[in-house]
């Protein structure tokens, strides 16, 4: 079976970069195909990329505590550009000041985000929720 696409970044004007290759390291040694777009990355940037590698799901980071505004609207400019179906995951320090987890859950849910993360997420979580969201989604991973 071929390797799936994720695309990963650093959304907004965020620079933080050592999680980042975190995650590039982490999912590769998963079995992904990264196409890793590092910091400051725009929402074009992450669909443009998802478009032309034909990628099943876009990670979102955000450090910086401004991941509510960065990340607002992403879903929509997806299914505007022809992604209705991409996976979308958002993590990191995504708000600021000490909201609860699943108030900024609840938050980015109703963006349009399928899953939410917070900095101390245990990774091997998430590569096997990613693994099973593409599944249910695209079909068997």
């Amino acid at each position: 079976m071929d390797k799936e696409t994720i695309i990963l970044g650093v959304i907004g004007a965020d620079c933080h970069a050592v999680g980042n290759k975190i995650l590039d390291i982490f999912f590769s040694k998963e079995g992904f195909n990264i196409v890793n777009l590092g910091v400051m990355v725009m929402q074009d940037e992450f669909i443009d990329a998802a478009i032309e590698t034909k990628a099943k799901a876009i990670l979102v980071s955000s450090l910086y505590g401004h991941g509510e505004i960065d990340c607002a609207g992403l879903r929509e400019r997806c299914i505007e550009r022809g992604l209705r179906s991409i996976i979308l995951y958002c993590g990191g320090n995504l708000v600021v000041g000490k909201k609860d987890l699943k108030e900024t859950e609840r938050l980015f849910l109703e963006m349009g985000y399928d899953r939410i993360f917070d900095s101390q997420v245990d990774l091997n979580e998430v590569s096997v929720l990613l693994k099973k969201d593409i599944g249910e989604r695209y079909g068997d991973y």
